[in-house]
């Protein structure tokens, strides 16, 4: 079979995600031709798991404050060379295209009638998925800036057929547990972050964004983000701050690691994200950088809360088998397979 697919590299969590599916992937005798798209060509790294790789321009968002700029975010999208990539995409030769919220893989399918998956946290948002920050733009968006009939959602809970658990690498598991807090708010300013983290002199925290060189600053270190250094440290943290994007926080979930999330504003998914985690009480959520809610979550780290790992199946590995079955419609059977067995408990 031969496949592509398309992967947004906007953030770090498709990318991360689609990691562990491609080492799947590559254990069968699929040909698969990976597109990313969606941020510069320098800001990805440790690519050696994808092989042979096309990246292009794409679709993005930009975002200040920990708010998105639409103004930046259309004047920062090429349009036409989107359009010029979907129309030049060559995808006469692929049985298959799978798309984790990626456009000009998306569009190239559609415009051509070709088979086409979606694969990712953005195909779980139906009637029955708890949604914040809603507005016809952001729907619109949601619903067209990847499009694909068939879609196989990630989420917290089986909120529709379509849902299964989130794909992480099952592998992952607790180190001992060091004294620092890891935080990664790449869509805030680094900063006003780090004169924030220095009012908690008690603690030591470890900030990862990708603008960033490593350097100390009191008792904050700064990280650039890098896969292998961000994972081992996510291993030993004792708490995360973060966005609310679906992966990291997936991740944390699965090594029980206390998380604080901040959704960035603007940003539906992420605003989503935060209100399921509330509904679900899996972590605490702040709307803005509030030293007081910091704190108080700092606090409930010293208590001692023990925080149960929640096990997460291997997903990745029946994703890929239903693929290379052609069983892809099966995924509502899957779907009920995998979350027999709850999952994700309340805190």
């Amino acid at each position: 079979m031969n496949i592509l697919y398309g992967i947004q590299g906007t953030g770090n969590g498709h990318v991360a995600r689609s990691r562990v599916i491609a080492k799947y992937i590559a254990e069968s005798d699929a040909n698969v031709t990976y597109l990313f798209s969606g941020r510069d060509k320098n800001q990805y790294y440790e690519m050696e798991v994808f092989n042979d790789h096309l990246i292009h321009e794409g679709l993005t968002f930009v975002s200040e404050g920990g708010k998105v700029n639409y103004l930046k975010t259309a004047l920062k999208n090429n349009l036409w060379q989107f359009i010029k990539d979907v129309f030049s995409l060559d995808v006469s030769g692929y049985d298959l295209i799978i798309t984790d919220f990626e456009p000009i893989t998306a569009w190239a399918a559609k415009l051509r009638n070709k088979p086409v998956i979606g694969l990712g946290h953005q195909y779980a948002f139906g009637p029955n998925t708890p949604l914040a920050g809603e507005n016809w733009l952001a729907k619109w968006v949601l619903k067209n800036f990847a499009p694909a009939p068939f879609g196989i959602g990630l989420h917290w809970h089986p909120y529709q057929e379509n849902i299964l658990p989130p794909v992480i690498d099952i592998n992952l598991s607790r180190k001992i547990t060091q004294n620092f807090i890891m935080v990664y708010l790449p869509f805030e300013d680094q900063s006003e972050v780090t004169d924030l983290l220095k009012t908690f002199s008690d603690y030591n925290f470890i900030l990862y964004a990708p603008q960033l060189t490593e350097s100390q600053h009191g008792n904050v270190l700064w990280q650039k983000t890098c896969y292998q250094g961000f994972t081992d440290n996510l291993t030993r943290t004792r708490g995360v701050i973060c966005n609310s994007g679906f992966e990291l926080i997936s991740e944390c979930l699965h090594l029980g690691i206390p998380i604080l999330v901040k959704p960035i504003h603007g940003q539906m998914e992420q605003l989503s994200n935060a209100l399921a985690l509330k509904q679900l009480h899996l972590a605490d959520v702040m709307h803005h950088l509030d030293e007081d809610l910091i704190g108080n979550w700092l606090e409930m780290l010293d208590d001692d809360i023990q925080h149960k790992p929640q096990l997460i199946p291997n997903v990745a590995k029946e994703i890929v088998a239903l693929i290379m079955e052609k069983n892809w419609e099966k995924t509502n059977e899957l779907s009920k397979t995998l979350w027999k067995t709850p999952i994700f408990q309340s805190r």
